[in-house]
């Protein structure tokens, strides 16, 4: 699929909002799902792009900063893969390979992160020297400066895919050989699965349990909506937690409430 240049313009900005938001975390622009509709809406993909991104997100549920160690860049892996979704022009059917070369793009996108943060750190210095000099309008150049840098550590990679163009991105997905493709479907299936395996591994405890398994059970009904399975999901929210206030509100003199309705029934039968 051909971009022309208004879409183009209009995926780079997408692209450059992104990688701020990666840093600013306010509209969530660098989540999978975000990032990947909204390239989906400018480029007239929309429905592949959003299977793409939450299949993302499903993934990047388990990346996290934790300590010094820095998660694989989510943002730029969306707004890659679904560039390069959009250009080959395979629908649904290029999901499952632009799933599995999201990954390593989003292991490649720590180099520009670690750049990012390492030029932000003189950036630092500079916004200290500027508050010793009591210049706000210094730090707050620097401050923009540095936000910027962020959206173009995500603008100029989707910049320059896009330079390449559509040909060379469908030669490319093309010249695939079937098990290669059949490979990248099922990794990519795997990889999904992974994710929210790590998600399910953090948040496991007792009074979670019964709420994984009943949403695995809904999930695979499919006469029920997503809008339905949401509404089922706020409702199980708010009675679990108007049990858990009714619970905090006081011991009959029996045992003492833990706060947790579902543990307390466990414990009491």
């Amino acid at each position: 699929m051909n971009l022309n240049v208004i879409q183009v313009i209009l995926v780079v900005l997408v692209s450059f909002l992104a990688g701020m938001e990666g840093i600013l975390d306010e509209f969530h622009f660098h989540q999978p799902v975000v990032a990947c509709t909204l390239i989906g809406l400018v480029t007239g993909q929309l429905v592949p792009c959003i299977i793409l991104g939450g299949s993302l997100q499903m993934i990047a549920l388990g990346w996290a900063n934790i300590g010094a160690a820095v998660a694989p860049d989510a943002a730029l892996a969306s707004i890659a893969s679904a560039i390069i979704l959009v250009l080959g022009g395979q629908g649904r059917a290029g999901v499952t390979s632009a799933i599995a070369i999201a990954v390593p793009l989003a292991v490649a996108g720590l180099l520009l992160t670690i750049i990012a943060r390492t030029l932000a750190t003189g950036i630092v210095h500079i916004m200290d020297r500027a508050a010793e000099e009591g210049s706000f309008a210094k730090i707050d150049f620097w401050q923009w400066v540095a936000i910027c840098m962020q959206g173009l550590r995500i603008a100029i990679p989707a910049a320059l895919i896009l330079a390449v163009g559509a040909t060379p991105v469908k030669a490319m997905l093309n010249a695939m050989p079937s098990w290669l493709t059949d490979g990248l479907s099922i990794g990519g299936g795997m990889v999904v699965a992974v994710g929210y395996a790590m998600v399910i591994n953090m948040m496991a405890s007792r009074e979670v349990w019964p709420f994984f398994a009943l949403g695995f059970v809904l999930a695979a009904i499919s006469d029920i909506t997503l809008i339905g399975l949401g509404a089922i999901g706020i409702s199980l929210a708010l009675m679990y937690l108007a049990l858990s206030k009714q619970g905090n509100s006081g011991s009959n003199g029996g045992g003492a409430n833990t706060g947790d309705p579902v543990g307390d029934i466990i414990d009491k039968y």
